[in-house]
């Protein structure tokens, strides 16, 4: 890790045989020789960045986001936004639209901005 909470937020990753399994056991359900090989052949970035003054950051695979503080929609899951940049769509707060993964992505890479109570 390096540059936390500044404009060159930067985490280094490896995805590891160990990551796969976890994967196939708390994901898939079932830990086989098939879902192991499948998940390690996914490919993923080593490293998530993000410019924390800015709010933006890049996830696993390359998508861009932005943190823009409380969600003003009521319906919403979500208690913060998160949008995808460049399109512009917010994350509804489901597990379907990453919002926690994004979530806990954000909160690494810039923990002083990030909320607490996420």
């Amino acid at each position: 890790m390096s540059g936390l909470d500044t404009a060159h937020a930067l985490i280094r990753t490896k995805h590891t045989r160990q990551d796969a399994i976890g994967f196939c056991r708390e994901y898939v359900g079932k830990v086989t020789p098939d879902c192991i090989r499948d998940e390690l052949a996914v490919r993923l970035n080593d490293e998530i960045t993000a410019n924390c003054l800015r709010g933006e950051f890049v996830d696993f695979q390359g998508n861009r986001y932005r943190f823009a503080g409380l969600s003003r929609d009521k319906d919403s899951m979500a208690k913060y936004r998160l949008i995808s940049l460049p399109s512009g769509e917010e994350a509804d707060g489901s597990s379907a639209s990453g919002y926690l993964t994004n979530m806990g992505i954000f909160k690494a890479l810039c923990p002083s901005r990030a909320p607490y109570n996420e």
